[in-house]
């Protein structure tokens, strides 16, 4: 089995055992969606004839903010055990349209969309670069794309990155094991690391110290089913990539995008750019 097709595979099957549905609050919810499009042009969707398409929706938790506000929403994703998902979470949004495409094989005409994004979606590829091209190239002039990849740790200390490394070689491992395995295994570590870590982090938090250099602080206002889903995310997936800051602007430039903007907090890094 090629990386793509087990990647697709395993994504099909987090998003079935983690659907989202009445398993986070809205105010969670809000927030996680807050933190990835806070950067986003504001008041973008107050033209209610906009187009755009959401690359790797999985279940559909960011399509289901984006389709109530705009004429049609292509939910596009290379998996379509996650699409059934993603069709049942989103069953009141007429304005959905299920695609079953992978990013690099997207099929919509050429400059014909009002805008799009793709978040924790294309690290996940072989080929992220022609993944990025194909999906910007679907783009009219100037409209939006709000991308996010994982982060090489280019803004943490000498002694965070040591901590990843380790995490990295649990990963190797831990992708490896069956489904059914892999799930105990990375609910485990949501249990006994992702929750008092991020706990920890909280409670400095309340007592007004900093807590950013703590690992998984950024978890501290999060369920344990969200450490569970992302855990799983993080060390379930046999295909990882990481860019730094400059490496992930370089890329969007390349595929065709401009006016590069970032986020400056957690989680990093999410960036949105413009059609050329």
């Amino acid at each position: 089995m090629d990386k793509d097709k087990k990647v697709i595979e395993d994504f099909g099957k987090e998003w079935s055992r983690f659907s989202q549905v009445n398993k986070v609050s809205n105010q969670e919810a809000d927030s996680i969606f807050n933190g990835y499009f806070k950067i986003f042009p504001k008041d973008f969707f107050n033209d209610q004839t906009k187009i755009g398409f959401d690359m790797g929706c999985g279940s559909g938790r960011w399509a289901k903010y984006i389709a109530p506000q705009v004429s049609i929403l292509h939910c596009v994703d290379p998996s379509a055990e996650a699409l059934e998902v993603a069709k049942i979470n989103l069953s009141e949004n007429k304005s959905c349209n299920f695609i079953c495409s992978k990013a690099d094989e997207f099929d919509i005409q050429d400059q014909s969309m009002d805008f799009g994004y793709s978040l924790g979606v294309l690290h996940h590829v072989s080929d992220t670069e022609k993944s990025l091209e194909n999906c910007v190239s679907k783009l009219k002039k100037g409209a939006p794309f709000l991308l996010y990849l994982y982060y090489k740790l280019d803004n943490r200390s000498w002694i965070f990155k040591q901590i990843w490394r380790v995490a990295n070689l649990m990963r190797l491992v831990i992708c490896r094991l069956p489904f059914t395995f892999k799930k105990l295994v990375t609910d485990f570590i949501a249990l006994v690391v992702y929750y008092p870590m991020s706990k920890l982090a909280l409670l400095l938090n309340k007592l007004n110290l900093d807590d950013s250099f703590l690992p998984l602080s950024f978890y501290k206002y999060s369920s344990l089913y969200t450490m569970r889903t992302d855990s799983l995310d993080r060390f379930g997936t046999s295909l990882e990539k990481r860019y730094t800051r400059q490496s992930m602007h370089e890329l969007m430039i390349d595929s065709g995008l401009e006016n590069i903007k970032f986020s400056e907090t957690e989680p990093f890094w999410v960036a949105v750019g413009y059609k050329k």
